[in-house]
């Protein structure tokens, strides 16, 4: 895959509009879903109201490229290497544990870390953005491996954190779902 300032290259997919947009498998993309114990939308937040950051302290990814995009480079980078037979879920999970320790070491000592990593190095900012990237990387083939749709999952499990963790209930408390009484 190549990149440039006007997008992602080499993945023999157009550009369409979001009410166009359809999953590999050809049915038309939504952005509900329906879980056993609600509905997820991923424009809720706009929705129902809840505050929003301001523009001075938003932080967004890129839209490019996509779990997709990134579970197909790795299929590719794999495949090349004759690595799938190594690339079996347990094996997956141990490797990303072991990226999780080396995310971990990058921290260690530190103390409180605030958000945006003031004081970090363009080094050390860079170093965590790989091991980040191989922790992603190795989430998305398990996941691919297990054959679990990762961004409807997401969703779904949303939906049911929203059912767990009610705003109006939980508001600046950080206990666990069970210990709330109704």
């Amino acid at each position: 895959m190549a990149m440039n300032g006007d997008g992602v290259h080499g993945l023999d997919r157009e550009t369409v509009a979001p009410s166009e947009a359809k999953h590999t498998n050809g049915t038309p993309s939504k952005s509900k879903i329906a879980c056993e114990n609600g509905e997820a939308d991923i424009h809720a937040a706009k929705q129902n109201g809840t505050k929003r950051r301001t523009p001075t302290d938003t932080f967004s990814f890129t839209a490019e490229p996509t779990i997709e995009d990134i579970r197909r480079m790795q299929a590719e980078f794999t495949d090349e290497r004759d690595w799938n037979q190594f690339h079996q879920p347990r094996n997956l999970l141990l490797a990303m544990v072991g990226e999780v320790g080396e995310v971990s070491e990058l921290f260690q000592w530190r103390g409180e870390v605030t958000e945006g990593l003031p004081g970090w190095t363009d080094s050390e900012r860079e170093h965590l953005a790989h091991e980040l990237s191989d922790v992603l990387i190795y989430l998305v083939e398990l996941a691919e491996k297990c054959h679990i749709d990762l961004p409807q999952a997401v969703l779904c499990k949303m939906a049911l954190n929203r059912l767990k963790y009610p705003a109006s209930k939980v508001h600046g408390s950080s206990k666990k779902y069970t210990e709330y009484k109704d």
